[in-house]
Formats: C-alpha cells, structure tokens, sequence
C-alpha cells in the first residue's frame, strides 16, 4: 500500500441539506479520491433551489470572520476550489483570499446560469466581478452558458463549431486561466466537452445522452477536476473521467427511478475514483 500524506484542499462552496448539491457532493467525492477537502460554507440551503421551496441562509458576514482565522494562523493549501458565490460581496471576499494564498493550483467552477438562463442572483455586476476573479484562476469549469456570460458572446442553444468554443475559450485564456473545459454544449445525441490547455492543441470528448436532466451534475465534474488536479492527473484525461464518471451515475439513478429532485445517485460508484497507487 503506498502511504502519502494527503494534498489539502480548500473548497469554497454552498451546503444544500437534501438533493445531492454543491457541498454534500463535493465533499465526498474528492474525499474518494483521496484528498482532504477544508469546506467555507458560502450559505445554507435547507434542500436545492430546484424545490418549490427552500429554507436559506446567508453566511456572507461569517465568510470575512472565518478566512481571517485561517489567515491569522498561516494555513496553508495545494489548492483552492470556488464554485457557488451567492453575491458580489461574496466575490470580493473571496478575491481577497485568493490574493493572499500563494496556491500552484486554483480550481474556479462559475456557477452563474443554465441553459442560456443566469440565475437569479447574477446581475452585470456579479458577471463583471466574476470575470475579474477568473485571473486568479488555473483551471475554469463553465457550462456554455457561463462561458457566454464570462466572454460576452452571444448564446445559442446548439451548432457550436470548434473555431466559435476556441474563441471563447481564448477570450477565458487571457483573463487568467490556463486549463478551461466549456461543458454542456449538445451536438445531436451527444454532451460535447471542449477542452482548451494553453500551448495545447484544443480536443474535444464527447459522452452519449442517457438519463435524465439532474442537479448537480456539475459540482461532480468539478469536484472531479479539482480532485484530479491536485493528484496531477492530466487535464485532458481528467476531463474524460468526470464525464464517463456523470454519464455512469445518470444511467443507474433513471434505472434504479431516483426522483429528479433527488439529484444524482453517485454513491455506489464512488470506487470508480479511488486513486491508483503507482507501481512498484
């Protein structure tokens, strides 16, 4: 058994109590790949916003408080991922963070909108805000839509060419990151995921539709990205992973009927992730 000493995370993110979101799916599943995850909760949700209803909490206030302490004690991370921010105060602080932490690997996921929609919480100032924390960023995880958002190009629902998503993900390169995957993009029956690493040649990896629509698929795959990351996976390979990985726990949540609201049944397949000693 090859012994380490796990790398330290530290993940910036929302808690949602019931529906397999943001927090209670990162957690475990970067945990799986043997990575020590440090939560700062952003807010509380009772259950995902995808309910009729939802008990919520602000945790803006405590957010200063919380990663001051860290500060104030030297704590230290091989690296840092961010995926829900609830507000442009939210943003600043974290800017602030991550001006502070010398990191190698910064992973950002900007959750901001869905199918061509922006959340409701997202204004032209959370997008302007966003785009600035991009430069911090070594790897950025958007769905087309937040692409969109992020490099002011006009949305549409489907015939995305090569040469239109590497111009995007050139106007994402030069405010910050080096490592961008556009996720979401439908092209007939398939997801496309555009992969772009600086001085790479883009490549693109594509995985069949199966299953239905479901919440929180996309913390997976960055939860994945960022696992990966910081066990130097290589991105591409990284990538295609995370993808198999959704499509896999998609299929097995509509066999075994776990309700939509239910999220993504990941549970039995956590093994899939755990990390390969190296050969002797």
């Amino acid at each position: 058994m090859d012994k380490r000493i796990p790398k330290k995370l530290a993940m910036i993110n929302d808690i949602a109590g019931y529906g397999r979101c943001s927090t209670t799916v990162s957690l475990p599943i970067i945990n799986a790949m043997g990575v020590q995850v440090c939560p700062v909760p952003t807010s509380i949700f009772s259950n995902h916003t995808g309910f009729p209803s939802y008990q919520f909490l602000d945790l803006t206030e405590n957010m200063k408080a919380y990663l001051a302490q860290w500060q104030s004690m030297r704590l230290s991370f091989d690296g840092i991922y961010c995926g829900f921010l609830g507000s442009v105060a939210q943003i600043k602080i974290v800017n602030d963070f991550l001006s502070s932490n010398i990191t190698s690997v910064i992973i950002i996921d900007p959750v901001m909108g869905d199918n061509g929609r922006t959340y409701s919480t997202v204004t032209e100032e959370h997008c302007a805000k966003m785009k600035e924390l991009l430069r911090h960023a070594s790897i950025v995880t958007p769905n087309i839509t937040e692409a969109c958002l992020l490099s002011d190009t006009p949305y549409k629902d489907s015939g995305w060419t090569e040469e239109e998503l590497l111009s995007i993900a050139e106007i994402l390169h030069e405010n910050g990151p080096d490592k961008i995957v556009i996720t979401g993009i439908r092209k007939n029956d398939t997801f496309v995921n555009f992969i772009f690493e600086s001085n790479k040649t883009p490549v693109t990896y594509q995985t069949p539709l199966s299953g239905e629509m479901r919440h929180g698929t996309g913390d997976i795959f960055a939860s994945i990205i960022s696992g990966d990351a910081l066990n130097q996976v290589p991105f591409a390979m990284s990538v295609k992973k995370a993808a198999d990985f959704i499509r896999i726990c998609t299929e097995d949540s509509t066999a075994l009927h776990v309700p939509l609201s239910d999220g993504v049944c990941f549970e039995p397949h956590l093994h899939l992730l755990f990390p390969v000693s190296p050969e002797k």
